[in-house]
């Protein structure tokens, strides 16, 4: 309750604007309650930063489990990521816009869950590789911060756009498409 409270709070009011006791408001808790479970804000935004990640991880294996051919989890990774931006303002406003502006979460916290989303890529580079998919020469781990990068930046603009501006399935089937054809062996 207090970590969904929290990721409307700061998409609607930002991060460093909100106040531990709008987060209780909107959560319906007295604001001792909050302390009784999280220390400050920062505590507060990198709780619900890990709680959403690790259900876009859960959600996104789940999918690509169901494909055999690391050319296809390519695109349903994309497809699934910018879709997620898009039906979950709020989360995606959280994670692209208000996560950065967190010192403490930027300068001293331990992303396991950020990398544990970028081995998924990597692990779907590895998997074409030993199926003689990809050249070989790709550094999957590289690829995998190229291909989150790219994603990054159109959910960042698909949340900060005046109006929708593309469609995101096309959008994800290109960007995927984009990748495939560096990773893509060429017999």
């Amino acid at each position: 309750m207090i970590l969904n409270a929290a990721k409307q709070v700061f998409a609607m009011e930002g991060f460093y604007n909100s106040k531990v006791s709008e987060i209780a408001r909107e959560a319906h808790v007295a604001d001792g309650t909050i302390y009784l479970y999280f220390k400050n804000k920062d505590d507060i935004l990198i709780s619900l930063f890990e709680e959403e990640l690790t259900r876009v991880i859960k959600s996104q294996k789940a999918e690509l489990e169901k494909i055999e051919d690391p050319r296809e989890k390519i695109i349903k990774f994309c497809d699934n990521h910018l879709s997620i931006a898009e039906s979950d303002r709020a989360l995606a406003e959280v994670m692209q816009v208000e996560l950065r502006q967190s010192n403490k979460f930027m300068r001293e916290y331990k992303n396991k869950p950020f990398l544990a989303y970028l081995n998924i890529i990597a692990d779907i580079i590895i998997e074409g590789q030993e199926k003689g998919l990809f050249r070989p020469d790709i550094k999957h781990d590289i690829a995998a911060r190229v291909i989150f990068g790219s994603l990054d930046e159109l959910s960042t603009y698909l949340i900060t756009a005046k109006r929708k501006r593309f469609d995101v399935h096309e959008v994800a089937t290109m960007v995927g498409n984009s990748f495939l054809n560096g990773l893509v062996k060429n017999d």
